[in-house]
């Protein structure tokens, strides 16, 4: 499976409205307990990738770095993002079995 794929699945989760991005909004959905996945562009700076890791762990939400900054603001239509955050279950359980496959 491409990486295309697997980010084309990030704009329908977008298109469905199940989607938070930034670093703001991404943090606030983790600490509020709405975001059932967190990703972030492996190009992001190590500040910000050990932010969410640290919170991911602590609020036990799966986090992933996928692709880039440019990559994953595409994938949803917008521009440059760093962290994305999947806020429906369902959308988060199969994007992570699609990333597993691939090997993340």
């Amino acid at each position: 499976m491409s990486r295309n794929k697997e980010l084309a699945f990030l704009g329908l989760a977008a298109k469905a409205g199940r989607i938070v991005s930034g670093e703001f909004a991404t943090e606030k959905g983790v600490k509020s307990g709405q975001v059932f996945l967190v990703l972030t562009a492996q190009d992001a700076s190590e500040n910000t990738k050990k932010k969410f890791k640290d919170m991911c762990t602590y609020y036990e939400v799966p986090l992933y770095n996928v692709g880039t900054k440019e990559e994953l603001g595409s994938a949803i239509g917008k521009d440059y993002r760093a962290s994305l955050g999947v806020t429906d279950e369902n959308f988060a359980v199969a994007m992570i079995k699609k990333l597993e496959k691939m090997g993340y």
